[in-house]
């Protein structure tokens, strides 16, 4: 097995495997952004999202996409050009994969792109002391979806980080307040009448625990953005606590448990989800 790859799979917990396929996920997302941080890709995009939160920030869950959005919107930007630089970064780990472009069905300001591998061929890899050869479940590829924002909203505010590992890099990224105005606008608008994604709802108590305060401009043109508000509408922290306190009042929580329960550990900390928790941890906005 290849040093750091073993290094990099230490750092996990691994029981069984779920554990094994989200850990091996894991770091071939990191090695994605290697890839693209070596090919200047940050010079003009940064990272956000769940797995930003995960990698940067030690949130508890695992997370299926990396996200990114332009710095400066550009509906003629290219997503190919970067991906000889994943595939070269995937193949000196020792991953064989590939990364193809996802065919838009619609006009859009998402392009996507899909690395994708033989996920028995690298559990048996890098887990080499496995011995359940019981894989009907897990024997589809391995499927990692990435996704940049070509024309988003102003307002968002960055940091530059540094990564160690697989091998020193920087990446831009939304700061904590941009990312949790971005989490915000998820919960509020990505989702169909009272169905909203427990992984939103579990990154939302991760910010109010850490006391994050919100990014309310980028927050205010991601909803302007998806009409969920007029471009005119008076908009503060008070009138944000309004909105989400309206969408707390009519989720289902059971369907959003069901959602999140595959990518954490601790199922026991979902028993506290209903209506009066989110209500009463959203006062604690500022």
């Amino acid at each position: 097995m290849n040093n750091i790859i073993e290094q990099m799979i230490s750092k996990y917990e691994i029981k069984n495997i779920t554990d094994e396929i989200n850990a091996l996920k894991e770091i071939i997302q990191e090695i994605v952004l290697l890839g693209l941080s070596r090919s200047g890709f940050f010079d003009k995009a940064a990272f956000y999202g769940g797995t930003a939160l995960r990698i940067f920030y030690k949130l508890d869950r695992f997370s299926e996409d990396l996200d990114f959005a332009l710095i400066s919107p550009n509906n003629d930007f290219d997503l190919s050009k970067y991906f000889s630089y994943i595939e070269k970064e995937l193949k000196a780990y020792g991953l064989n994969m590939e990364v193809n472009t996802k065919q838009k069905s619609t006009t859009s300001n998402i392009t996507s792109a899909f690395v994708k591998g033989d996920t028995l061929e690298h559990i048996l890899k890098f887990f080499p002391n496995e011995e359940n050869h019981n894989y009907d479940h897990i024997l589809k590829k391995i499927k990692i979806k990435f996704e940049v924002d070509i024309n988003p909203p102003s307002g968002a505010t960055y940091e530059d980080v540094y990564k160690l590992l697989p091998s020193p890099h920087q990446i831009k990224l939304y700061d904590k307040e941009s990312l949790f105005a971005s989490k915000i606008h998820a919960i509020l608008c990505r989702n169909w009448k009272t169905r909203t994604k427990g992984r939103d709802l579990y990154d939302y108590i991760f910010f109010i625990a850490n006391n994050t305060k919100v990014n309310l401009e980028l927050l205010k043109n991601k909803l302007i953005a998806s009409k969920y508000i007029d471009t005119n509408s008076k908009f503060d922290i008070n009138i944000l606590k309004e909105l989400l306190i309206k969408k707390f009042e009519i989720i289902d929580y059971e369907e959003a448990k069901d959602d999140v329960i595959p990518f954490i550990k601790n199922v026991e900390s979902l028993s506290m989800w209903n209506k009066e928790f989110f209500i009463s941890i959203t006062e604690k906005l500022n």
